[in-house]
């Protein structure tokens, strides 16, 4: 096991939806998304960004692209066109939580590092 940030083992990107930001996180190999269901439960996520997310944490699952969603909820601040936040479309909270330290196995980390085409086992 090693602890690791978790843009190690996953990329995402982020965006607004009203008052609430909308999280991807896209799992870099098809065996870190098992670990990542297991590991990065709306409850992590909730307390890793407690700063920002004012509001509850939804996940949802997509496991045809290996990803998952989180919606966090009342963390804009009232919402683009209204709050006054430096980040007031949640465009940095991906890169928040990516780099979130998470205990990752050392035979899924061996597989993110050596990989040679990322993504094509999702195919």
């Amino acid at each position: 096991m090693a602890l690791v940030k978790l843009i190690e083992i996953a990329h995402g990107r982020s965006g607004d939806k009203g008052n609430a930001s909308n999280v991807g996180i896209i799992a870099r190999h098809p065996d870190v998304y098992p670990f990542l269901l297991k590991n990065l439960t709306a409850d992590v996520v909730k307390e890793h960004m407690k700063n920002v997310c004012k509001g509850k944490v939804d996940r949802f699952e997509l496991p045809n692209i290996g990803a998952l969603n989180f919606i966090l909820h009342d963390s804009l601040g009232g919402g683009g066109t209204v709050s006054l936040k430096l980040d007031a479309q949640g465009k940095t909270h991906a890169m928040l939580l990516l780099r979130m330290e998470i205990e990752v196995p050392d035979e899924i980390l061996d597989k993110v590092r050596n990989q040679v085409e990322w993504g094509k086992e999702f195919e």
